[in-house]
């Protein structure tokens, strides 16, 4: 029986030998694209955009009473209410306290600021809301209200929210900073 137990690990140490020595050759893609889908892809989402900045400029256009401005990121506001007795902006290493409405770009209630509640907001540190609102606050002053106009790869994106935000959806967003402090103070209190 020993002998028996010795033979079989030395047959099954040999095939384990073996087949760890074979070459294994790359296995070839089922199918090779062409590239034909990426430039499709391209010009689909340069007319999207496109599309979304035309209704933007048009929004903008047919409210000659606010002045709106065009950010470097990509994105146009407005002040409701500004503040220009503060000069401290958010960055990072602060925490923002804001409330915020999103609507539709026709206007449409899309969650309104009960909805969403107060919001906290570690400044460059968390990813929890949409990139167009992390570069828009921190242009803000405490009890600024700024109005955004978001095209939608700065808001929710292809994907939307699976929510009520369906994909490729641009947003006005309507927000106040009601509040800024530095993270180490808000640790201690």
């Amino acid at each position: 029986m020993n002998n028996y137990k010795q033979l079989l690990i030395l047959v099954f140490g040999f095939a384990l030998l073996t087949s760890c020595s074979q070459q294994q050759q790359a296995r070839r893609p089922i199918s090779q694209s062409s590239g034909t889908f990426m430039k499709e892809s391209v010009v689909r989402n340069k007319k999207l955009v496109s599309a979304e900045e035309l209704k933007i400029d048009s929004i903008i256009k047919s409210d000659p009473t606010n002045k709106y401005i065009a950010s470097d990121k990509g994105y146009w506001y407005r002040y409701d209410v500004k503040n220009t007795q503060d000069t401290l902006k958010p960055k990072k290493g602060d925490v923002a306290h804001f409330n915020y409405e999103i609507k539709d770009l026709d206007g449409n209630v899309i969650y309104s600021e009960i909805e969403l509640r107060p919001q906290t907001y570690h400044v460059d540190k968390e990813q929890k809301i949409i990139i167009g609102l992390r570069h828009g606050i921190k242009l803000m002053h405490k009890n600024e209200t700024i109005t955004f106009l978001f095209p939608s790869h700065l808001a929710y994106g292809y994907h939307g929210d699976d929510r009520r935000i369906s994909h490729n959806v641009p947003l006005l967003i309507t927000l106040t900073l009601t509040d800024l402090a530095k993270e180490n103070n808000i640790a201690t209190e």
